[in-house]
């Protein structure tokens, strides 16, 4: 499912998972004193590497606690932005830098600049799926498990501008009733292209399953419906974070589960409750910067020591207050 606005550069290929492979990176990495994180979303070679598994900021807050000199982040460009906020002494690490996304490219700092002009009393939220230098115009960070409450905890009379994902600002909306909160119409290319449609389908197909819907996607409003019209029972339709969906893998009584998000989400799932049959809304949802993070970029970023992620220490220092006023509100979840 490539984003028509982008074009994907190609990965770096070349080098099998294999056992030679493991016993390379454990070794680069024990010499370097680094530590590997590991998104939800990357491959699952890369997922089993990893010394932690999980989503940004919950990795990004273990890059800030572990003693390694060096954090490697498999992920996308703004999660290792995050790590290096977050660990300002230590040495961050991106295997394939070119890694980027639609959703944090969905909004520049230039454009918030020109949004907050036309809003100069607005609070501004921004959801952690931003660039370095967009958190450092952010009022207030926010995940998808606890972007409700932010956005809760502001008051009432003040407009909101919350950026940059339309589908998050939406939930936010219907679930805090208000009328002043203004929404950036950005999107992840890969979320917006899991559909009404397709679950509706999906869920014809498995009447008795659970439904795991992330709230960046464009079947969230479509979840709703189908459980407002009792098509399928309320309590099977939860919108949840990354994070979130596995606290709720490992609850479920369910035999099946659908679910809606990027398809590496369901290894880690299949590895939380293995007697649970997961399935993919959509299989074609693969992002393919996250992809980038291939078995031979990070035996390159781990032999090579590329490539290194700089944030100005100033765009850094805004940028760390946003998020710590985040989790001062209380329950900053884990994550995206």
């Amino acid at each position: 499912m490539p984003d028509p606005r982008h074009s994907i550069p190609p990965a770096y290929g070349g080098v099998e998972p294999d056992a030679a492979w493991v016993e390379e990176i454990k070794r680069l990495a024990e010499a370097r004193n680094a530590t590997i994180l590991a998104h939800n979303y990357q491959i699952p070679a890369i997922q089993d590497i990893a010394d932690h598994t999980g989503d940004s900021l919950a990795l990004s807050r273990i890059a800030a606690e572990t003693d390694a000199d060096e954090i490697i982040f498999c992920g996308v460009h703004f999660m290792a932005e995050t790590a290096k906020i977050l660990s300002p002494e230590k040495r961050v690490l991106i295997p394939d830098e070119r890694a980027g996304c639609s959703l944090a490219d969905s909004i520049t700092a230039d454009d918030l600049r020109a949004w907050k002009a036309d809003y100069p009393d607005a609070v501004v939220v921004s959801y952690v799926n931003t660039t370095a230098e967009v958190k450092g115009l952010t009022d207030i960070c926010c995940t998808s498990s606890n972007a409700v409450d932010v956005v809760r905890s502001i008051d009432p009379d003040r407009d909101v501008l919350f950026l940059p994902d339309q589908f998050l600002g939406a939930h936010v909306k219907r679930e805090t009733g208000r009328d002043n909160i203004h929404i950036w119409a950005g999107e992840c290319h890969v979320h917006a292209g899991i559909n009404g449609s397709e679950l509706t389908e999906q869920t014809e197909a498995h009447p008795e399953a659970e439904l795991f819907i992330h709230p960046e996607c464009g079947c969230a409003t479509s979840a709703l419906y189908l459980a407002g019209e009792g098509i399928v029972p309320e309590d099977r339709v939860k919108i949840l974070s990354t994070g979130g969906m596995i606290d709720a893998a490992r609850q479920s009584k369910s035999g099946q589960v659908l679910v809606a998000t990027e398809v590496g989400m369901l290894h880690q799932l299949r590895q939380a409750a293995p007697e649970i049959d997961f399935r993919a809304v959509n299989e074609k949802a693969a992002c393919p910067y996250m992809k980038m993070i291939t078995p031979a970029a990070l035996l390159r970023c781990l032999t090579e020591g590329r490539d290194e992620v700089f944030v100005a220490p100033d765009v850094a220092e805004r940028a760390r207050r946003s998020v710590e006023r985040m989790i001062a509100i209380g329950n900053p979840g884990s994550g995206e």
